[in-house]
């Protein structure tokens, strides 16, 4: 394939006088991908470029703010890319990262970006090297070569049939073996367009580009010292710009709030189960249901809404139960409030096994989840101030790391 910009209609053009052109694309298999990127557009206003936004439009009216400059780019389903984790299998052949390839090369002739920012949308590791435009990955650190961590048994059959224990010891000889499986249908396609293979090991996959840009704090997950294209630029908040639902002046605050959100990639077929198990117990829950239907009458203490502005829901909550993934984790420590983690793949757990270690609050496992470890965990949170303690010193951390700065900043100096 030619490494040239095609011709452009007129209004595709740039305009002469403008500045550079930054294009974000989010791969919108989980709102997190697309949370993220949506809130890097923002901060990037006002300044002296011209900002695009590609994602599939799936969870566009959850950020009103980019209507009038999100281009609409197709992403596989979310519940292909959870059948595809669920079963351990590589989350993209090579055929749909092939087409990947398509859309993304349509989209760059007709953007012409000075800048590509990609969350996980691994196609950019062929179409920008095709187009010759400068790319940065952002991606969270514990999939960097360079972190420092252990990595947990993910929710697979292995795990299911012969149990955690078992699983583990047989994750940790296969996992070499595994990361090279999944590293194969990118490779494959490099090495069909000309372009060398980016090595046996998914992690060089997830996070390369000609800047890597990792989302968290760098307290959080511990890393070799990085080569100077790697670099943090820490956790990006993102919050729903969701209405406050009918009932939120009537919450009553007499005991405990415990705010539920499984987000896109997490277990929402456990949800009534969790709601009955917290209902049971001395606590208000409100939960974010993402349209899921719930069976009525709710308990008295339960409320509900599709979706919930959680830096507004948290601040007035003691605790945080959700997937384990770092948008919710990193929106409660900024709150100061502890957090359990109900994780299933590997990315939830390796998120999970860090705010752990930092004390911050637990995690457990999704699949095996009863009823007796979710109630003891949730109330032995609640009775420990330790938890709570460590997430607002790490609160007070992530106030004085200023993301949206740093973030510009790359986008500067990478422009130079």
């Amino acid at each position: 394939m030619p490494n040239h910009v095609s011709s452009l209609p007129p209004e595709s053009a740039r305009s002469a006088g403008q500045g550079p052109v930054i294009l974000l694309v989010a791969e919108a298999v989980t709102l997190a991908h697309f949370a993220r990127i949506a809130t890097l557009a923002e901060a990037l206003h006002p300044g002296p470029w011209r900002v695009q936004v590609a994602a599939d439009p799936r969870y566009a009216a959850l950020a009103p703010a980019l209507a009038d400059r999100l281009l609409p780019l197709r992403s596989i389903s979310g519940a292909a890319f959870t059948d595809a984790l669920t079963r351990g299998r590589p989350l993209y052949d090579e055929a749909t990262l092939a087409a990947y390839v398509e859309d993304d090369l349509e989209l760059l002739d007709r953007v012409r970006p000075d800048l590509v920012v990609g969350d996980f949308r691994l196609s950019l590791a062929v179409s920008a090297p095709l187009r010759g435009i400068p790319y940065a990955a952002l991606v969270n650190a514990y999939w960097s070569p360079y972190a420092e961590l252990r990595y947990p048994v993910p929710d697979l059959p292995v795990t299911r049939l012969l149990g955690a224990g078992i699983g583990q010891v047989l994750f940790d000889l296969a996992r070499p073996l595994a990361f090279a499986l999944h590293a194969r249908p990118l490779n494959r396609l490099r090495r069909r367009f000309g372009l060398p293979a980016l090595g046996a090991d998914l992690r060089h996959v997830y996070t390369w580009g000609d800047q890597t840009w990792y989302a968290d704090l760098p307290e959080l997950i511990p890393t070799r010292p990085l080569p100077p294209h790697h670099r943090h630029i820490g956790p990006v908040l993102w919050s729903a710009r969701a209405p406050l639902p009918p009932w939120w002046r009537e919450l009553p605050e007499d005991r405990p709030i415990v705010c539920v959100t499984l987000g896109s990639s997490g277990r929402a077929d456990m949800l009534p189960a969790i709601l009955d198990t917290l209902a049971r117990l001395p606590v208000t829950v409100v939960a974010a249901t993402l349209g899921q239907q719930v069976a009525t009458p709710l308990p008295d203490n339960v409320f509900l809404a599709d979706y919930l502005p959680l830096a507004e829901t948290l601040a007035r909550s003691r605790l945080l139960v959700c997937n384990g993934g770092s948008l919710s984790t990193y929106q409660a420590m900024a709150a100061g409030i502890a957090c359990i983690g109900l994780g299933s793949n590997l990315d939830q757990m390796l998120n999970m096994a860090a705010v752990r270690r930092l004390g911050c609050g637990l995690g457990l496992r999704a699949a095996n989840l009863s009823a007796a470890a979710l109630r003891a965990a949730v109330l032995s949170v609640l009775d420990d101030p330790a938890p709570a303690e460590a997430a607002r010193r790490m609160g007070r951390i992530l106030q004085g790391y200023d993301s949206p700065g740093r973030f510009r900043a790359a986008v500067a100096d990478m422009l130079r």
